[in-house]
């Protein structure tokens, strides 16, 4: 444990941040499963929104350095290649 009083501070505000970072990660992984199972019913226009409201979560996840920027791009990117994909198909 910390005995300098600036030490504790830090270990309050990582454990502040940690828990920010792991609701924003939850959201996140909930978000591209809805995604996932739009997709595996075939239904088009809920995976559109789920895709845009994907998007715009990663962007800001990203923004608040929860996660890096290129890992948001790659994710969005991959998101939007599927979905492309199964509007293609239909």
């Amino acid at each position: 444990m910390a005995n300098i009083k600036s030490a504790k501070k830090r270990i309050l505000i990582i454990g502040k941040r940690t828990a920010r970072n792991r609701r924003i990660k939850s959201h996140l992984k909930a978000i591209v499963k809805g995604f996932d199972a739009a997709i595996a019913n075939a239904d088009l226009d809920t995976a559109k929104e789920k895709l845009a409201l994907a998007e715009k979560r990663l962007n800001k996840a990203a923004a608040k350095g929860t996660i890096h920027k290129n890992a948001a791009a790659r994710k969005t990117s991959r998101l939007t290649k599927r979905f492309n994909q199964a509007t293609a198909a239909k």
